[in-house]
């Protein structure tokens, strides 16, 4: 075989086979990501509709590499969900009401059939003794990323927040965009859509700020979450094989994972789109900071959060019918919270966790206001935030209550600092990217911003010397491979 033929059936294998480690972060994104970004510079964004059929087929092509013939569920919703959305769009009274609900319940069929299923077996199972076996079924990637999108886009157009005509096209686009199928951030309607619609030239600041978040992604997922996610998966496969400041120390990596893997995966994405020309909300917010479980939800995971509470919290009654209804409807939305996570009891748990500490901190609200506002309290106030969220990490990443139970019992009856120097040197590198990675954190977001300018204003030389250093410290550091996103099986 020719070195032609060679490169032309690998290049026939890139377009046709699917790839399961495909994401953000693979090499063969970024080739491809390169090839595409070259050709959408010479469209440009003004010729609207060929720009918009373009970008609509390489997202349906990421979709594809990423989830196979599953893909075909993507441009299925967008076309049931467009066009059942006219159709109430149309209508006035009660029909109206019917055609919102039915294209919600159409929506959320295949999420709920692909996610639940087995999940609902084993509830039957369990309550009227029965043996059915669980099905064999894959979660389409991203499905309950787009799901929630069609369903806040339908919403809206029922509640006349969103009123602009929409065509196919720009729906296609809105709902396939591929920055956020894999993980979000679930963008508004009225966030992208007038973006489309009065396209505006990409300028050199939006491209530096692109350029800067996707860094500072690689930094987060590649540098620090990929490294100390290994530790962290053996502390959780097997929490008795180590000792209680071992097991600390997982549970602090874990808490810093999440944090570096999900939040680097919004950065990349809201990077990339800026790149492109459009400007998407900010998904995090420093939620480690937090001085109490309300703030640490106005600060985590910020487009799900303002999701559950502007399409479920709210519609259920908000706190506008009473105490013991507010804290209901906070439980009832952090419990259902929990459950889009994962078809797990361990999810639904961590949710209901979450809830009760929000009922509990809303209960207190009017002793804790009286508090002054002074150091030792927002240090206290700190410490039980953050070790509130990272024990009920504990339940969200183990595989049962056993494990969780095991990891906690060994912190809090088999700790010894003992262990602090024998890790420390056994595990430099990783004590290394734990600490700096709360330590940047830490950092105070008007500094994060003052560095970001003098980025963006830097010469295109420095920024180039940047980004090499960083793919040189990722490929130094990197893991046998790269490790998926964690909220991408979500």
């Amino acid at each position: 075989m020719s070195q032609t033929e060679h490169i032309l059936n690998s290049l026939i294998a890139f377009l046709t086979e699917p790839d399961k480690t495909w994401s953000l972060v693979t090499v063969p994104f970024m080739f491809a990501f390169v090839a595409f970004f070259l050709v959408y510079i010479l469209i440009g964004r003004e010729r609207r509709t060929l720009m918009m059929g373009y970008v609509v087929l390489f997202s349906l092509f990421f979709a594809y590499k990423a989830n196979g013939l599953l893909m075909l569920l993507l441009p299925a919703t967008v076309l049931v969900s467009w066009w059942l959305t006219r159709q109430m769009h149309e209508r006035e009274g009660r029909q109206r009401l019917w055609w919102m609900w039915a294209t919600v319940v159409i929506d959320l069929l295949p999420l709920a059939y692909f996610k639940y299923t087995n999940f609902f077996i084993d509830i039957v199972n369990d309550v009227v003794r029965t043996n059915f076996a669980p099905l064999s079924l894959l979660l389409p990637i991203g499905i309950s990323f787009y799901t929630f999108q069609a369903i806040s886009y339908t919403v809206d157009v029922y509640k006349r927040k969103y009123t602009d005509e929409v065509s196919l096209l720009e729906y296609a686009f809105y709902l396939t965009f591929f920055p956020l199928i894999m993980a979000g951030p679930i963008t508004r309607a009225g966030t992208l859509l007038p973006q489309l619609k009065q396209p505006a030239p990409v300028t050199d600041r939006s491209a530096y700020i692109g350029l800067w978040l996707i860094i500072v992604g690689m930094l987060k997922k590649l540098l620090i979450a990929d490294y100390i996610a290994q530790y962290n998966n053996w502390i959780f496969e097997d929490p008795m094989a180590y000792s209680g400041f071992e097991n600390l120390m997982g549970v602090l990596g874990y808490t810093l994972q999440i944090y570096c893997d999900f939040s680097g995966y919004s950065d990349l994405s809201i990077g990339i789109a800026a790149l492109m020309g459009f400007q998407l909300k900010e998904n995090f917010r420093y939620p480690y900071q937090s001085l109490n479980l309300g703030e640490f939800w106005h600060r985590w995971h910020i487009s799900l959060s303002t999701w559950f509470r502007d399409y479920l919290y709210i519609p259920l009654g908000g706190n506008r019918r009473g105490t013991v209804r507010t804290y209901v409807n906070n439980f009832i939305t952090m419990a259902v919270c929990g459950l889009w996570h994962g078809a797990s009891w361990m999810f639904v748990f961590w949710g209901a966790m979450h809830g009760v500490g929000l009922m509990i901190h809303k209960a207190s609200k009017r002793w804790l206001d009286r508090l002054p506002d002074h150091w030792t309290i927002r240090v206290a106030s700190f410490v039980l935030t953050f070790t509130y969220v990272a024990v009920l990490w504990v339940f969200f990443r183990a595989d049962s209550m056993h494990t969780a139970y095991k990891i906690l019992d060994s912190i809090l009856y088999d700790f010894s600092w003992d262990y602090f120097v024998p890790f420390v040197t056994r595990r430099t590198t990783w004590t290394i990217f734990l600490v700096l990675g709360y330590a940047l954190h830490a950092m105070r977001e008007r500094h994060v911003e003052r560095i970001k300018e003098w980025f963006v204003s830097s010469p295109w030389t420095f920024k180039l010397i940047v980004l090499l250093v960083v793919l040189q410290l990722v490929v130094n550091f990197r893991q046998n491979s790269v490790q998926p996103f964690i909220y991408a099986q979500f």
